[in-house]
């Protein structure tokens, strides 16, 4: 069977394509690749922009950074200011740091009141002074000492509220008691004074921390003693002996009760130095007691003052006349 115009033999079923087909398959053209346009990258996901300050184009972190760096700077510089201003008030007069002010003891040492370079018994005794009371303020006697320009030791004693301001002149009368004569003399070589040797029931006793010493038969009851001692005085002399006394004074209520207190009952000129005698006030158990006292001031050529102290407690009144001889009897050796 004839499918072509030229009596080609067809091709059906032959399972072939016909000629003409496959030459036009031959000829035609493949379609065309565009080369013109370059392959596009991936596309990532869009960045966030980049905050810009006002300040130029300094990113923010910067900006953060400078100003950490600027407040550090300016903390420190405010402390140490503040540290300089504070421990530099403390160079001011009146630039103490406040708290709790303490009061000042009116027996605290000072310069007028040192001990003599060289140790003695009596230096340590006298250093118990520093528990004496203190005073809260200072008292007129004291203010008008320091006015009249007398030395720190005498304003202390006169702050002390155990010692008034001392009294005017005078002499010391004949005290209750029978008066006694005696002949004999004790010898004071450390002092360079002489004194009454007391009868019975008086009698000498060891004179440690003094030069010598006499005493009384104890009472019962009775805490304080009877004695009558000499020795160099036992603080710094003052330029006025009647001062020197007011702190030899002083410094025998060491040897009376705890917060004994004195009351003055005369103040006068002897040759030579000074006298005062006074009552001693203080407590036993509750009770008011008082011993009557006096201290005697001489002046002796090349070496210091001697002090003569006599005390009797009330107990033994009727020996108080032993004061007027005692102080009477003093003698230069």
């Amino acid at each position: 069977m004839l499918d072509g115009l030229d009596g080609t033999p067809g091709t059906r079923g032959t399972g072939s394509a016909p000629t003409y087909v496959t030459a036009e398959a031959a000829t035609s053209e493949l379609p065309r690749v565009a080369l013109d346009d370059p392959p596009k990258p991936p596309v990532s996901p869009p960045r966030s922009p980049v905050k810009k300050s006002r300040i130029g184009d300094l990113p923010m972190r910067v900006i953060y950074r400078i100003l950490a760096v600027v407040t550090a700077v300016i903390v420190a510089a405010v402390a140490a200011v503040a540290g300089f201003v504070y421990s530099g008030s403390s160079d001011q007069p009146g630039g103490e740091a406040s708290g709790p002010i303490a009061a000042p003891s009116a027996a605290t040492p000072s310069p007028g009141v040192s001990s003599p370079p060289a140790p003695s018994p009596l230096s340590s005794a006298s250093s118990s002074l520093s528990a004496s009371p203190s005073a809260s303020a200072p008292s007129p006697t004291a203010s008008a000492a320091r006015a009249q320009g007398r030395s720190a030791a005498v304003v202390a004693a006169l702050a002390d509220p155990r010692v008034p301001g001392l009294p005017r002149d005078k002499r010391l009368g004949r005290l209750p008691g029978k008066a006694y004569k005696t002949k004999r003399r004790l010898q004071d070589g450390r002092s360079g004074v002489s004194l009454a040797r007391l009868g019975k029931p008086w009698k000498t006793h060891g004179a440690a921390p003094f030069s010598t010493k006499q005493v009384l038969p104890k009472v019962k009851g009775v805490p304080t003693r009877a004695m009558l001692v000499s020795c160099p005085v036992p603080i710094k002399v003052q330029e006025s002996p009647k001062d020197t006394a007011l702190l030899a004074a002083r410094w025998t209520l060491n040897h009376h009760p705890e917060g004994a207190r004195i009351g003055w009952t005369a103040s006068q000129p002897v040759k030579g130095g000074w006298v005062l005698a006074y009552q001693v006030k203080y407590k036993v158990k509750g009770k008011s007691r008082f011993s009557m006292a006096a201290v005697a001031v001489t002046e002796v050529p090349g070496a210091k003052p001697a002090m003569v102290f006599v005390t009797i407690p009330d107990a033994q009144r009727k020996r108080w006349r032993d004061i007027n001889t005692a102080i009477s009897s003093i003698r230069l050796k």
